[in-house]
Parts: C-alpha cells; structure tokens; sequence
C-alpha cells in the first residue's frame, strides 16, 4: 500500500489522484471538462473583442490561435517535467494528442460530416440543397462545398515541418543532423502560423461565411416567428411536428393576389412585414435566398406544396437544434427567433440599445475589461487543468501497460474535441446546405491547419530547449499519411460522395495499426 501511495502523486500538491485505470480516466474525464470550460471562457472573450475590433484582425489573428491554445498548452505541460527522463517519457503524450487531434479531424470527424450532411448529387455532380431521396447511396449522394479547397491545400503545406524534422531519422542521420533539423522545423512551423494568419486577416473571406450563415439563419428564424405570430393556430402539434393545416392558412394569407403561387413581390411584402431589428438585410438579396430554398420547381414561383415542404423543413431544424417546446409554440419560435439574435449580435456586435449607453457611458471599455477577463480566466483554466490531464493520462498507460502515446491518441482528442466545437459543428452540416458544409469544412481544415503549425511549434520548442530526443518516426508517418491522403482528396474537388466518408474512417483505424506495428515489430523509434 505504502509503494502505491508513492506511485500517486498529487498535481499542485493537493489535487486527487489515483492508481486506477477508472479512477484515472475519471480524472481525465474531470480535466477534460475544465479545459473545455477554459476555452468557452477563452471564446467568449474573443466574441467579445469582435464586437469592437471587428472581424479582420480579431478573427484571423487571435481567433486561430486561441483555438489552438488549449491543446498548445497539454503540449507544453507534457515537456515541462523537472527530470529530462520524465520529460522524454511524458512528451509521448504530447505528440499523442498531437498525432491524435489532426487523425481524429480529418478522419471520423470529417467522414461525419459528409454521412449527416449528404443529400442527393445532380447529374452535374452537385449536391442539391435538402433534397436527400437516395438513402446512403456511395455515389449518389454526398456533399458539396465551395472555396474550401484552397484551405485544405493550406493544410496539406502545414505538414511541411513535420517532413522536415522527421527527415534526419528517414535519412539515418539524427546522430548529427538531428537537433538543426528540429531548429529549422520550429522556425518553418512558427513562419507558417505566421503567414496563415496573415492571410486571415487580409482575407477574411472565411470570418465573412460565418457572418452570411448567421445572417440567413436569422432570416428564417424571423420568417417563423412571423408566420407564428399570423397564423390562426398553431405552427407545430403537441409532438413537435410542423401543422400543415396552419401553415397552408399562413400561405393563402401572404398570397395577395390569391393565385396559388408566392411570387418574388409577395416574398418581398412578406420579409417588409418582418421586424429583423437592427439587422441590415438587403431585402432583394433576402428574397433571392428565400426563393432558392423554397422554389424547388426552379419556376421563379412558389406553389402551396413547395411552401410547405420548406417551412417544414425550417421547423424541423428549430426543433432538432433546439429544447423542447413543450407544446407552446409561439413561445418556442420566440425564444428561438430570440436565441439566433444573440447568436447575431455576439458576432457582429451588441445591440444599440439607448438604455445600456445611458447606464454605461464606456461600453466599450467595459467590453475590452470583460473580454480581457474572460480571456485570462480561460486561460488560467486551461494551463491549470493541462498538467494533471497529462498526469492522469500517464497513469493510465502505467495501469494499462499501454504505451502513452496510444492513450494520448484516442482518449485526448475524444475528450478536447468532441465536447465543443465538431458538435456544434455536425449540427449545423445537418443543415444539408452547401453554405453550412463550405463553413463546417473550412473551420475544420483551418483547426487542423494551426495543430500542424501553432502546436507542432510548441512541441519542437519543447524537444529543442530541453534537448530530448526525437523518438517519433511512426508518429509522424501516420500525420503524413491522413494530411497527405486527405489533403489530395479534398485540394481538386468541391463534392464528396458518401463513398469518401469510408476512405476517411479506414484510416483511423489504420494508423494505429501503423503506429504499433513499426514501434513494437520494427522499432523504429
């Protein structure tokens, strides 16, 4: 017993500990949760700089790092052991969640985004917009995109320093060539996050896709709340399906002229009647996104049935994105109507309201302090939280007799990335709109992207200042192999049939197969 309370050591001195493998991935799960809890607080803060700042420089500079930061900080801890053997053996975990955050993305993340947001390819090749019909066809359905193959070409050149600091070991040179190899890999790496947020910031292009998304979110939400307010009944029965008899009422009452068919001036009274706030919508351009999700006949017009299939499916997305309604629905569509304003006005900036200003006479002061704040607590929570994390994840691998870079590999990246934002974001692709893909694949390649460069860097400093050895040949074998698989798949196609989502899941599995067999059959590290 006494050798087994020698083993358990306390983070800080007082956090608990254990030598069991439940009890462990408990704590893993615990520290898990804190350091998701830190980067809300880290991304509250920066909505908040967006509200004064702006988009450019807010978003394409502080925003990727910050996402970043919480995994660069499990990085850095993993390296900061006072013994270099502890060290050496404890930054396995670092490269673990390294090698395990960029697999996890673009393998059973990506692969789930193209299964929950396929829907039926045209005979040009093109996804159509919430037309899914075919089931899990592999070749007749899937997902489109836009410009995002611009960005999944960026994240296949930020696997260059990984090639560069890996290179001594492929050429069997890291006797001499070993140490300036890694110099030039942390130089390139810092260089490339460098440069990519730069382009951000000059080409904020991704920050305004976000804007559009949300703008048209609030659109429809707008259109709902109205529809419910004007409605002799109510939108949706008890079970929280859409009422057709209500929402065929809503339609005779906007055809004005009573032809059967919502022309687009009908459309255009109809979004004039709307109370969107201080939104500044372009109404043409409104009406021209609502009579592209509604006219499906492609005739200019829209008829009872296509309007009621699209409200139907806008009710059937509030319903599944958010609470219950408990059976109140004119309740629900403004609370929910409510929620997308918030979700507006976090982005681009609080509402103008006289009453605020006249009890603050520096709002924006106020803001800075807040978001600054913020920014240091989430900071603080995710630094405190990432040393016992490691702590727990090495004694898992001493419980287990699993080497610590597996465990690094499949439980960090679960526990950083599967709270947050790949949820959130596999919601949104559920959207089955080629806008929503565009803008979950972009932020995806874009995470991936500042791990390969921002958190790499991080590591290489570590290998660099303490003068570790480099023992991650398979490791950076198997990032190659998914960056370099997936960057060709995603850098010439903008459309990815169901049949990519296995190409992805295969290589999850697969490189663990890799890892293990050249570290424990070959031994190559």
């Amino acid at each position: 017993m006494l050798a087994i309370a020698m083993r358990c050591q306390q983070s800080y001195g007082f956090i608990p500990c254990t030598t069991t493998v439940l009890g462990n991935l408990f704590l893993v799960l615990t520290y898990g949760f804190l350091m998701y809890t830190g980067a809300q607080y880290l991304s509250d803060g920066s909505e908040l700089l967006l509200e004064i700042l702006g988009p450019g420089l807010v978003g394409g500079l502080l925003l990727p790092i910050l996402g970043a930061l919480p995994e660069a900080l499990i990085v850095l801890v993993s390296g900061l052991s006072s013994s270099r053997d502890t060290a050496q053996s404890q930054v396995l975990t670092g490269m673990g969640l390294l090698a395990g955050s960029t697999v996890f993305l673009l393998t059973l993340f990506w692969g789930t985004c193209v299964v929950v947001g396929k829907c039926d390819i045209a005979p040009n090749g093109v996804a159509v917009d919430s037309v899914h019909s075919k089931g899990f066809s592999l070749t007749g359905t899937g997902v489109s995109t836009d410009l995002t193959t611009y960005l999944a070409r960026i994240m296949a050149i930020s696997v260059v320093p990984f090639i560069i600091a890996g290179f001594p070991n492929m050429m069997k040179t890291h006797h001499h060539g070993q140490r300036p190899a890694i110099l030039l890999a942390l130089i390139v790496s810092f260089s490339l996050v460098l440069s990519y947020c730069s382009y951000q910031v000059s080409h904020p292009w991704i920050q305004g896709r976000r804007l559009a998304y949300v703008k048209h979110k609030l659109l429809i939400s707008g259109i709902l709340r109205h529809a419910q307010m004007q409605s002799l009944g109510r939108l949706c029965n008890d079970d929280g399906t859409p009422n057709e008899d209500v929402i065929r009422k809503f339609f005779r009452k906007i055809d004005m002229d009573e032809s059967g068919m919502l022309s687009r001036s009908e459309l255009h009274a109809l979004l004039v009647g709307i109370n969107f706030g201080d939104v500044d919508f372009d109404r043409v351009n409104a009406v021209n996104h609502v009579m592209h999700e509604l006219d499906e006949s492609r005739k200019d017009m829209v008829n009872q049935e296509e309007f009621v299939a699209g409200m139907k499916r806008w009710i059937n997305k509030a319903m599944s994105s958010e609470a219950a309604a408990s059976g109140d629905s004119f309740k629900f569509f403004r609370d929910y109507h409510e929620r997308t304003w918030q979700e507006y006005a976090e982005l681009v900036g609080r509402p103008d309201e006289e009453e605020e200003r006249m009890e603050d006479p520096d709002p924006d002061g106020w803001l800075v302090a807040k978001a600054v704040g913020l920014m240091l607590l989430g900071t603080a929570m995710a630094a405190a939280s990432a040393d016992p994390l490691v702590d727990a994840v090495q004694n898992i691998s001493n419980a287990t007799r699993i080497p610590p870079f597996i465990v690094s590999f499949v439980v960090l990246p679960l526990v950083t990335n599967s709270i947050g934002e790949p949820v959130s974001s596999v919601m949104c692709v559920r959207n089955k709109r080629m806008r929503t893909a565009s803008l979950t694949f972009s932020e995806l390649y874009s995470g991936v992207t500042m791990k390969n460069t921002l958190c790499l860097g991080v590591f290489l400093s570590l290998i660099y200042v303490r003068n570790l050895a480099w023992e991650f040949s398979s490791e950076v074998l198997i990032v190659l192999l998914v960056c370099v698989v997936m960057g060709l798949l995603t850098s010439f196609r903008t459309t990815f049939p169901l049949w990519t989502c296995l190409v992805a899941y295969t290589l999850y599995p697969l490189s663990l197969v890799v890892v293990y067999v050249l570290d424990h059959v070959f031994h190559w590290s």
